[in-house]
């Protein structure tokens, strides 16, 4: 398996694992990295789910032995799997964290932007690689880096394939926090491992809320509100969590 998937508790840590090709993704590749995020969608004890590179590296991006392959039919079915992809992540209704060291290039930034929460290691290197082989944008980065640091900043990337370092993508707000290549993962399983502790529902629920706030009119999204809040309340997470309250403990949530 060139994408494995490892169990840390309610964490599901998925790695690409291709370490001689910096993680460069195949067609296959494709395929597993879908089917791991579709498994953690319906395994209720995944409560959480982090996405990593083996052997120091991210992701360098489209494995360029691939482009081409196929013709055109084999160009929209890799389009066609790499949207599934995107979607999977993008998508699951739980809390997601990409933990990227080394090269992120190409579509494989698009898979970290997709997660809700990025951790950077000191020597991470975010590229827009695509215009060094004369390829339009994909992995869905455009759109998700226009909502983050706007069109002028996005155009700038793509335009120019720059390496964006560690300390600018967190000035940048598309990292979170930056940390020494050692300490990456085992903090990005630790901040997991506290989401994963959280009320599901809740956070399945917040993450709708931010995507619905990019395109909805305040009115509109106060609508959304009133129909969430009351499914919510309804919930044995919220029960536990007013027993606790009351009780003064700290709260034991189950739902994913």
């Amino acid at each position: 398996m060139t994408v494995r998937v490892e169990r840390h508790g309610a964490v599901a840590l998925v790695v690409l694992d291709r370490p001689e090709t910096r993680n460069a993704i195949t067609d296959t590749m494709r395929r597993q990295l879908w089917e791991a995020y579709e498994e953690a969608a319906l395994d209720s004890s995944v409560r959480a789910v982090v996405l990593t590179g083996a052997g120091g590296h991210f992701s360098s991006g489209a494995d360029i032995g691939t482009f081409g392959g196929g013709g055109m039919p084999g160009s929209l079915g890799r389009m066609h799997e790499l949207g599934r992809v995107n979607r999977a992540i993008y998508h699951l209704k739980k809390p997601t964290l990409a933990a990227v060291g080394g090269v992120c290039a190409g579509m494989s930034w698009g898979f970290a932007l997709c997660c809700d929460l990025v951790l950077a290691a000191e020597d991470a290197k975010f590229v827009q690689i695509f215009r060094n082989v004369a390829l339009a944008p994909d992995g869905g980065s455009v759109w998700l880096l226009n909502r983050l640091v706007g069109p002028m900043r996005t155009k700038e990337l793509c335009y120019s394939g720059r390496v964006v370092r560690a300390d600018e993508a967190m000035r940048l707000g598309l990292a979170l926090e930056v940390l020494p290549p050692d300490a990456l993962l085992p903090r990005a399983l630790e901040l997991a491992t506290e989401l994963a502790a959280g009320p599901g529902i809740s956070a399945a629920l917040a993450k709708r809320q931010v995507d619905l706030a990019a395109t909805m009119s305040f009115d509109q999204f106060l609508e959304a509100e009133h129909v969430m809040q009351p499914v919510a309340s309804r919930s044995e997470d919220h029960a536990e969590g007013i027993a606790a309250f009351r009780e003064k403990r700290k709260p034991d949530f189950r739902s994913a």
